[in-house]
């Protein structure tokens, strides 16, 4: 069947097309009635306009070409799409910055439900990024796979049981063209793999300004078992794993260097993408005569990786015997570029010497990046744990991880009431660059404009919910009608909504269910609880938590109260936070990286109840919300047990009354006045146009400034960063801090100590005083070099002062690398310490 194109419209209708492939429909919904005036039914069940045009009957299509009105309303949608991505954007006008390009990998993007290649957070992230990206003019292109299977969809039997199934992907109707070539051929890229070549097709999706770029193993010339490898979303088989990850990091930079050869920085979402790392620095080696090692530092300028996990069982590891096929084949005979098995692997070991080690993913991203981040201020401590050991000696408070909280493109995730409310105050153009004073503007929202958007939004959830709920139970051969008599708009919704997983304790509320019970069913004052989730197929004990709740649904005096959505995904995830009055979140204490589930109830006047973990343990403050917790070292059971108490202990007597206090006029003024101050305050803060922002200044920009320097001209100062390196690993072991003295003068310490070098050049590093950092006071001092220590070679005296703060014995002497452009220890993990 031949793929269905926009040149298949009739000429009047060409900008149809157009609009149908830019997925920035998938946020700006000034289209919408456009959509529904093609087809009314189709769009309200599919939202996806392209795969709409496919099935439209030839005759609707010369109907609608030869309607004025239809052909009016859609040039003026045709000329908005070309003024925006005409439109400079922030990037250009406020940075005043050179970069050319950003690629961001990543192993699944959610950009939309008409193009479902993610299975949570990681890949919602990447989508709303992707969307900021446009909307600010930042040049990223996004680098993905194009899964014919996906990730799993929930279906929930009779008794309550999840079942998963796997409807295939069908890149026809999706909004997807080919990528072309510039002879307009197929964008095809060849995949050196042991035995075989494999051949990789490559789509594109258009993101607004943004380009997508989805690679596909599904093609003719691919045995059947190839042709599976971009079957499914974290595909359970791990040598199927390993070959995505291939797939991803090293085809995917071969396809910048099809299509976009100019990028300067690479964006690694995940230690996924990290063997990208190894063929950018062979692409170097390839149009220069570098070595690995030289190309790996000029390349290495280039990268950025954000890890989003909060535990090191969390990252993908290969055994040594199945990577060692994958290294070897890829080391020593792709291109004609040689190099050692051994190089390869040390890259992704902590200990390069042991044969044994597994490799690890984000061990490779971590070695092979300059710039590495955290995604919360909390996931940064976390993640300095679990990197430590790479930085053998180093302080754990050293380890080269910063962290950047993560963000939501607020566009994607506000009601159509939040929109128009935020629209009156800020303008329409509000999330097309950094989020100034938005916080300012926004605050002076009346409190009878703030009820009316949430009552709103609350009765459209119902509605919304209660259809769902109906197909639901129909397919479960339940009776449907009593779907119509499920929840209220006019009471306190909560809403529960995530991966159903132990760390995330969704059974939390479940630990007093009289108690609940009666917080539910309370005549006076009564709440309501809509759930979604779903757990990962092999985990039994989640859909059984899962069944739990399904079970206390159907309790007659609960049936009302209680609703359990299934197949929770982008669309349903819409639904909730523009809808739910309070959402609730209860990770253990510090699993959750960041989450960002209750980012998205911000923009639409929706409150957050939840543990002090990730995001929000940087976010809360009295007047936003409330907070279980207090980060105390309970056992998981003890923790469990007093949070769970807590929570309930919350809504019955701050969230409850809160809601239900009304003034004369029917207003719950304290509530609305919580309203403001989350939505003001906190909706610009955690928004993605922050987050790229801050992306952009703290990493992007030096990045590509850096990498630019190493990889001028051949390449001269990276070979000249790796002979630096190499002086220094061969001396290192000689250098030889002599026996410090100490003086006080004043309220000064003043320290003095001769540091012998041996064959190291004295320019080369830097001698500092080390304490762990207290307070405000440093942790590391830099110590001044003097005069040569006369009779010795190559030794000198440094002396160096501290405030009499710190007692004198806190410090000890230490030397690290020190050279300009280079991140110590991120690019050289060296250090010497004082005996």
């Amino acid at each position: 069947m031949a793929q269905f194109s926009a040149s298949d419209l009739p000429p009047e209708l060409a900008a149809l097309g157009e609009l149908a492939l830019d997925l920035r429909w998938t946020w700006s919904h000034e289209a919408d009635v456009l959509w529904q005036e093609v087809d009314a039914d189709a769009w309200e069940r599919t939202r996806n306009p392209w795969s709409m045009l496919q099935d439209i009957a030839p005759e609707r299509l010369r109907a609608l070409a030869a309607d004025p009105d239809f052909l009016a309303e859609l040039q003026r949608l045709a000329a908005a799409r070309r003024a925006y991505l005409a439109d400079p954007g922030w990037f250009a006008l406020a940075t005043n910055a050179s970069l050319k390009g950003v690629a961001y990998f990543s192993m699944e993007f959610g950009v939309g439900e008409a193009l479902p290649l993610y299975a949570g957070g990681l890949g919602v992230l990447a989508g709303d990024y992707l969307k900021t990206a446009s909307d600010l003019g930042v040049p990223i292109i996004g680098i993905g796979l194009l899964y014919r299977d996906g990730y799993f969809r929930q279906t929930i039997d009779a008794a309550g049981w999840q079942h998963e199934t796997y409807p295939a992907n069908d890149p026809g109707s999706m909004p997807i063209a080919p990528a072309r070539t510039p002879d307009g051929g197929w964008l095809l890229v060849p995949l050196p793999l042991p035995g075989r070549i494999l051949t990789v097709r490559v789509w594109q999706a258009q993101v607004g300004r943004a380009a997508l770029y989805l690679l596909d193993a599904d093609h003719p010339l691919n045995s059947p078992v190839d042709r599976g490898i971009t079957g499914r979303l974290y595909d359970a088989a791990m040598e199927t794993r390993l070959l995505q990850e291939l797939v991803l990091g090293i085809a995917g930079w071969r396809v910048i260097e099809a299509v976009a050869p100019d990028i300067e920085v690479c964006h690694l979402n995940e230690g996924h993408t990290a063997f990208v790392v190894i063929e950018r620095a062979r692409s170097l080696m390839r149009r220069s005569t570098l070595s690995f090692r030289d190309a790996l530092w000029a390349t290495r300028a280039g990268n950025v990786f954000t890890t989003h996990t909060p535990v090191s069982a969390g990252f993908d590891r290969f055994s040594a015997a199945m990577i060692e096929v994958y290294a070897r084949y890829l080391a020593e005979r792709s291109s004609g570029i040689q190099l050692s098995v051994r190089e390869v692997l040390a890259l992704g070991r902590a200990d390069a010497a042991d044969d044994s080690e597994p490799f690890n993913m984000a061990y490779l991203a971590m070695r092979g990046s300059a710039h590495s981040s955290g995604v919360s201020r909390q996931h940064k401590a976390m993640s300095r744990q679990i990197f430590q050991p790479l930085f053998p000696r180093w302080p754990e408070h050293e380890v080269p991880v910063g962290h950047i909280t993560n963000g939501v493109h607020v566009p994607t995730w506000d009601s159509v009431e939040a929109d128009r409310l935020w629209t009156d105050a800020c303008g329409k153009e509000r999330w097309r660059s950094a989020p100034g004073s938005l916080a300012e503007q926004v605050s002076g929202l009346t409190d009878d404009a703030l009820w009316a958007m949430r009552c709103d939004g609350r009765q459209r959830f119902v509605d919304s919910a209660r259809v769902r709920l109906r197909r639901q139970l129909a397919a479960r051969g339940l009776e449907s009608d009593v779907a119509d008599s499920v929840l209220d708009p006019n009471i306190l919704t909560l809403g529960f909504a995530r991966r159903f997983t132990s760390y995330k304790r969704p059974n939390l509320l479940l630990a007093d269910a009289a108690r609940l019970r009666h917080l539910l069913t309370d005549p006076a004052r009564p709440a309501q609880l809509v759930l979604a989730g779903k757990a990962h197929p092999g985990d039994d004990e989640s859909k059984r938590l899962i069944q739990g709740w399904i079970a206390l649904a159907l309790e007659p005096e609960l049936r009302e109260r209680i609703v359990f959505l299934e197949d929770y995904d982008l669309v349903l995830a819409q639904e909730l936070v523009q809808g739910v009055d309070v959402w609730i979140n209860t990770p253990r204490r510090p699993w959750e990286a960041c989450g960002t589930s209750g980012m998205k109830v911000l923009v639409n006047g929706g409150i957050n109840l939840s543990v002090l973990d990730g995001w929000w343990e940087e976010a809360y403050a009295p007047d936003v919300g409330w907070a279980v917790g207090d980060g105390d070292q309970l056992d998981d059971a003890g923790r469990d047990r007093r949070d769970a108490t807590e929570l309930l202990e919350i809504l019955e007597n701050h969230v409850v009354p809160e809601f239900y206090a009304r003034d004369e006029t029917g207003l719950p003024r304290r509530w609305l006045a919580r309203i403001r101050a989350s939505l003001s305050k906190l909706t610009p803060i955690y928004s993605s146009n922050r987050m790229l922002q801050e992306h952009v200044e703290q990493l992007y920009l030096p990045a590509a400034a850096e990498f630019r320097r190493r990889s001028a001209g051949k390449g001269e100062e990276a070979v000249s960063l790796r002979a630096w390196e190499d002086r220094l690993r061969n001396g290192w072991a000689r250098l030889h801090i002599g026996e410090s003295t100490v003086a006080r003068d004043g309220e000064t310490w003043r320290f003095s100590v001769p540091v012998y070098f041996g064959d190291i050049l004295a320019e080369d590093v830097r001698v500092e005083l080390h304490a762990e950092p207290r307070g405000e006071l440093p942790g590391a001092i830099v110590m001044e070099r003097g005069s040569a220590i006369p009779g010795s070679v190559n030794a000198h005296i440094y002396a160096g002062t501290s405030s009499v703060e710190r007692a004198a014995g806190d410090f000890t002497i230490r030397i690290v690398p020190a050279r300009s452009g280079v991140l110590v220890p991120a690019e050289l993990q060296l250090i010497f310490w004082q005996k």
